[in-house]
């Protein structure tokens, strides 16, 4: 058989193989794998030496490839890290163990969870989640970078090989060690180019690693790892070919066109991928891989190598030395080892299969690592951040390697004994220079998208994993399921992740550290996020009179983390380690652990979240507060009154006003309401009960505003039922003829503040206001809309507001808690940067519907405003967050104000709202003690009480770079990314502030590279395991509308979205920035479970199906030109494509199961956002089309944002620049 010869393979999405369903392999734990694997593999142990073989004759490494070339040769460390060829290593993450569950190392047994404060002791690290995936490098036959490692005899004879070859077997029956997901793709029809393979690795002299069969290994052996548990299997289009590099011989099977190089395996498996057969070498074939989806680098040959040598793969090393370091075998051995730190993982790929035929090697259980851990599935030890074989000792790591203290930094050449192999340095790795490629290397080629990191892949991963077990908050450290996951929480000590979600679970110890590695320190806080229905809401404390205890020094409040001594006379902070004297009441004894005896009894000292009812000491002018009022103030101009705006909102408010928020369902609301209409002039009515008819009072002095009545203008509901409902019936007929254009907003808001403060409590304006303030007024604006400016360093003036008025207006308001919500209904420019600073400083929110029209926007509006209206909000709030020593909070992003450098000002702070806090180091961590912070938010409740919100966190501390890597958050640091990125416009052109996201993306995935990958070479694209997918996300980032604008984008939308984003929590900036695509035709209506998503691509739509795409703001439902008639009759109820009205906004009540499965599937989506999103019917080929593609972000776009392959290539790019 050619050895050049593409083996035949099933056709990308046809039926799986047999066997095949998602991966269903026989499940973790003793059962043979099938082909007859025997049960124990030689662990790798390090690069093997003694095997210097040339390539195969006849047989180039690049043959059956393209001869377009990448000019980057992708891997990403899918692993912890996954090779990307753009060959990528990652664990997989469908098959890691739920990290949900306590690490298993921790201090409770198996079974048990924590109750009660979080150890101090740090728990194990979390393991890299989903690792079984190997990095193995992609193979390339012929001569390795040498590594003073031995590997066991080569096999004979290249026929050998080659028999060995054929026999293998492919497909989902054998599984393969570098673990499904990641096989590296290869593409056919390229002429075999007969150049030798070149490495850009720098050899070391010394022995190469051999390939063909498990060698007796000099380290013990480890226990083989179970396969994989059978997951659905999901992959975007259709059931994936197999994960494996087929390997049947003869067949050439017809490739799909591939559309640009795969960068990186890490999405569903590629289609089918065929590779010339080669010596077998360890973690490359078989068992599909847990993770990502697609095959990965390590199945095969290397995905750079996909054509004739990537640009990245270098010029030839002095002759034809070995091939590239990351082809070799050594990319299954990413990173340091792990072993030290943390719960055995499952790692499909560190196991060297036997071929049939050969011998295992020595079987050595002397080392075979800690026992599998309950829950834990049986996974071999996992290594430090790696995927290849289990490796010795490495130097420069944590755990069993004393003194050193490079945070993971390579350390020197490499030994020449296989004890303690050391590690290649990779800054020696030189990249290629264009100049020194074969010209055949200088042309592109084509990634396919399929093989890079897929978010749908890694979501999937995600809640196969994590969201069956409830997530336990008493691990220190333990990063939470992602948000696209439904999870139950159980406190136990740190606060539900639905109120904190750091962007790292293991912070560095030191500032250096945090330098080097250039990950952000932040934490996402939603101090009133609302809780599922199977969630206990924090529970409120009265401590009485004496109120709160707190530290006498920090005044952080009595949590967790404080530790009794002295037999419970004294308590120690855990924030600041001052001693405090415990009030005799609060007194109880200790037991024999030194916890209080009535520790669990007492919410703050188990709880990670809790209230504490408060004393006057904490009021404002210490005394008890009112209840809080809400003022609704109604522009009634020409504009506002035509749209139907001011009809809609009068005739709302009467139902509305019944369902005022309240803290007990059954008492009614103490809120008290107001009534204000304006155009150039304001009109206040009196609505008191006594009176017959609502009075009106015009204040036509709008320079010198007060409130011409006390008296009646604020009411409370109920009495005044009659007179409240004459007046919304009056207001619309009053103006209903009404000729003036003009209005003024400045004075509208001094109207509301002034009524609050006669009325001395807080509460809520709502404004509903039209057109641009030109009326002569205080705080009158002019149209400064200029799109020559757009791009230019003069845009940033655009952002920022027109007049200083406002700001102090701000201010105004946020001392006597005056919260501002804005409803605007514009026509043309309104100048969103200048209005919005009053809602966004006082803790308020934007809506805005353009170009208003009540048949198709009134749903919308009305949803928004209940919501609005009805929502748990708690009022003249101020929250710090104090941390424990050695950091302390450096920033903050949001909608509040801050008068001091602590304090969080926020006059209103409703249950959507987010408060983005970013740490920075003053001081050493320990790794013992962790990190600790605690918000704390004083606020009134709506019932007019004055409450304390506390929430506590304890993270871990990491002195070794791999840790933190492994632990990190991408959701979490893309949302502080893009809230950095969207203030950072208001100072910087928005070309700078792109090219800085894009530089500290590269150094974070630069400094990994450097530091905890092993070496490979340059070619390869590495990815942390936590962070494959932070390019894509940040892709999406830097072509948004805010930072890329396309030419149709008005400045008002970039200010609104960018003031939007400031008070994202984490769920929504995911949907927002990666939208959700369902696939309608696929969904199952007996099971009432979501379609699996697929990728937000173009190639991803099928033009016989019907798409959902949801973003948190806007639905789209795209239809197919091709869609089967039985389903547009289900639908819309016509068979026709033609006769779908595409101006509907809400789909036909039909009586058939698809219909209602369809309508019920919609209304969930609309429940999950704190926006209501309306319903746009896209037709495939319509005008309506553009706007939709806008929203499929793995593409390019017209406002020239990158596609992900292009995006992912310029990282690489940029990330070989920094390395060289």
């Amino acid at each position: 058989m050619n050895v050049n010869q593409q083996p035949h393979m099933a056709s990308p999405y046809g039926q799986p193989q047999p066997g095949y369903q998602g991966y269903p392999q026989p499940g973790y734990g003793g059962d043979n794998v099938p082909s007859g694997y025997p049960a124990q593999y030689a662990p790798y142990n390090g690069p093997g030496s003694a095997y210097q073989q040339g390539p195969p004759q006849g047989y180039s490494p690049y043959a059956s490839f393209p001869s377009k070339t990448l000019t980057t040769n992708l891997v990403s460390d899918l692993s912890s890290s996954s090779p990307l060829d753009l060959g990528m290593r990652g664990p997989p993450t469908s098959g890691a163990p739920p990290v949900s569950g306590a690490q298993n190392y921790s201090q409770f047994g198996q079974g048990e969870t924590q109750n009660g404060p979080p150890p101090m002791v740090a728990p194990p690290q979390r393991p890299p989640v989903s690792q079984p995936y190997t990095p193995a490098a992609v193979n390339l036959p012929g001569p390795q970078p040498t590594y003073g490692q031995q590997y066991g005899a080569p096999p004979v004879s290249m026929q050998q090989m080659t028999n060995q070859m054929a026999s293998m077997q492919v497909g989902s029956t054998a599984p393969s060690p570098a673990g499904p997901g990641y096989a590296p793709q290869s593409f056919p029809q390229a002429p075999p180019v007969s150049q030798p393979p070149f490495s850009t690795a720098q050899v070391q002299p010394g022995p190469t690693q051999s390939y063909g069969r498990p060698l007796p290994s000099t380290q013990p052996s480890f226990p083989r790892p179970p396969l994989p548990t059978s997951q659905p299997s999901a992959f975007p289009a259709g059931p994936p070919p197999t994960s494996t590099p087929s390997q049947l011989p003869g067949v050439i099977q017809p490739q799909p066109p591939v559309s640009q190089p795969p960068p990186y395996h890490s999405g569903p498996p590629p289609t089918s991928t065929g590779f010339p057969p080669r010596p077998p070498f360890h973690g490359m074939q078989g068992l599909p891989m847990t993770s990502q989806g697609p095959p990965m680098a390590s199945q095969g040959p290397p995905m750079a190598s996909q054509g004739p040598p990537m640009a990245s793969q270098g010029p030839p090393m002095g002759s034809q030395g070995p091939p590239m370091a990351s082809q070799g075998p050594q990319m299954g051995s990413q990173g340091p080892p792990m072993g030290s730190q943390g719960p055995p993982m499952a790692q499909a790929n560190h196991i060297l299969p036997t071929q049939p035929g050969m011998p295992p090697g020595p079987i050595n259980t002397s080392l075979s690592g800690p026992p599998p851990q309950p829950g834990m599935q049986g996974y071999p030890a996992q290594q430090n951040g790696a995927f290849g074989q289990v490796r010795g000792p490495q130097p420069g790591y944590t755990g069993p390697y004393p003194g050193q203290q490079n945070y993971g930094a390579p350390s020197t050449a490499p030994a020449p004994a296989p004890a303690a192999p050391k590690r290649l340095d990779p800054d020696s790795i030189p990249s290629p220079q264009a100049s020194d490629m074969p010209p055949v290397q200088k042309t592109r080629h084509r990634i396919d998208p399929d093989a890079i990191p897929s978010p749908i892949q890694v979501i999937e991963d995600d809640k196969a994993n994590k969201g069956s077990e409830p997530f336990t908050t008493g691990v220190r450290g333990q990063a939470p399921p992602l948000v696209t996951t439904k999870f139950q929480v159980k406190d136990q000590g740190n606060a539900s992740p639905r109120y904190i979600r750091c962007t790292s679970y293991n912070m560095p110890c030191n500032s250096d550290m945090a330098k080097q590695s250039q990950v952000p320190l932040a934490a996402v806080i939603k101090p009133l996020a609302p809780l599922p229905p199977d969630e206990t809401p924090p529970y409120l404390v009265d401590h009485g009179e004496s109120g709160p205890i707190r530290c006498n020094r920090c005044k952080a409040y009595m949590c967790p983390y404080m530790q009794f001594i002295e037999g419970g006379r004294r308590f120690q902070c855990g924030f600041c380690s001052c001693v405090t004297e415990v009030p005799p009441h609060y007194f109880q004894h200790l037991d024999h652990t030194g916890k209080r005896v009535d520790c669990y009894d007492r919410p703050e000292l188990s709880m990670g979240s809790y209230e504490f009812m408060t004393t006057v000491d904490y009021c404002k002018n210490n005394k008890f507060p009112q209840p809080p009022a809400f003022i609704f103030l109604i522009d009634v101009s020409y504009n506002a009154v035509k749209n139907g705006m001011v009809g809609i909102v009068c005739q709302e408010l009467k139902t509305l006003l019944d369902y005022l928020p309240r803290e007990n369902p059954d008492v009614e609301s103490n809120i008290r309401v107001g009534f204000v209409t304006y155009n150039k002039v304001l009109h206040f009515y009196n609505v008191k009960a006594s009176l017959a008819q609502p009075q009106m009072m015009v204040v036509s002095d709008v320079a010198d505003m007060f409130v011409p009545l006390l008296d009646g203008f604020l009411v409370n509901v109920s009495e005044s039922r009659v007179v409240i409902e004459s007046l919304l019936d009056q207001i619309p007929e009053m103006f209903a003829d009404t000729r003036e254009t003009e209005t003024v907003f400045g004075p509208v808001i001094q109207a509301g503040l002034e009524a609050l403060k006669a009325a001395d409590c807080a509460g809520k304006l709502f404004v509903f206001h039209s057109s641009l303030p030109i009326a002569e007024a205080p705080g009158k604006l002019k149209n400064r809309e200029d799109k020559k400016l757009v791009g230019t360093d003069k845009e940033k003036s655009l952002f920022q507001p027109q007049v200083s008025f406002y700001n102090t207006l701000a201010k105004e308001c946020v001392a006597q808690g005056c919260c501002v919500d804005l409803f605007l209904f514009p026509n043309q420019y309104v100048d969103v940067a200048t209005l919005g600073v009053v809602p966004t400083s006082t803790g308020g929110s934007i809506y805005k519907y353009t170009y208003f029209q009540a048949p198709s926007d009134q749903e919308r509006f009305l949803n928004d405003l209940r919501r609005d209206v009805q929502k748990q909000m708690g009022f003249d709030a101020v929250m710090r967050v104090r941390t424990s020593t050695g950091i302390r909070v450096t920033d903050f992003f949001g909608s509040f104000f801050m008068s001091n450098t602590t304090d969080v000002e926020l006059a209103g702070l409703d249950c959507d709202k987010t408060v983005t806090v970013e740490f920075k180091h003053d001081d050493k961590l320990s790794e013992e003690t962790g990190a600790l912070m605690q918000c704390a938010v004083l606020y009134t409740s709506c019932s007019g009480q004055r409450r304390l919100r506390i929430h506590n966190m304890a993270v871990n501390c990491c002195s070794q770079l791999a840790d933190l890597y492994r632990n990190c958050e991408t959701d979490t640091i893309i949302n502080y990314f893009a809230k950095y990125a969207y203030r950072s416009i208001l100072s910087s052109p928005t070309k700078n502030v792109r090219d800085s996201l894009m530089n500290q993306c590269a150094q974070i995935l630069a400094c990994y590279r450097k530091n905890c990958a092993s070496p490979s070479s340059a070619g390869q694209l590495i990815l942390p395991e936590c962070m494959k997918l932070l390019p894509v996300y940040l892709n999406c980032v830097l072509k948004s509308d805010v930072l890329q604008p396309g030419a149709d984008v008005s400045l008002d939308d970039r200010a609104y979205l960018r003031q939007l984003v400031s008070t994202m929590d984490v769920a929504e900036s995911h949907v927002f920035f990666y939208p959700r695509l369902l696939p309608l035709q696929k969904l199952d209506v007996e099971s009432m479970t979501l379609p699996m998503a697929v990728r937000d691509s173009e190639e991803r739509l099928s033009r016989g199906g019907v798409y959902l795409l949801e973003n948190g703001l806007n639905i789209f439902l795209w239809v197919g030109v091709s869609a089967q008639q039985e389903l547009l009759q289900n639908i819309f109820g016509t068979p026709a494509f033609s006769q779908i009205d595409s101006n509907m906004t809400s789909l036909p009540a039909l009586d058939n199961p698809f219909s209602k499965s369809l309508r019920e599937i919609i209304e969930s989506v609309r429940a999950q956002r704190s926006r209501y999103m309306k319903l746009m019917v896209v037709k495939q080929e319509d005008k309506l089309e553009l706007i939709f593609k806008h929203f499929l972000v793995e593409d390019k776009n017209n406002n020239g944002g990158a596609s992900y392959v292009d995006f992912l290539c310029h990282m690489h790019k940029e990330i070989r620049q920094l390395l060289s």
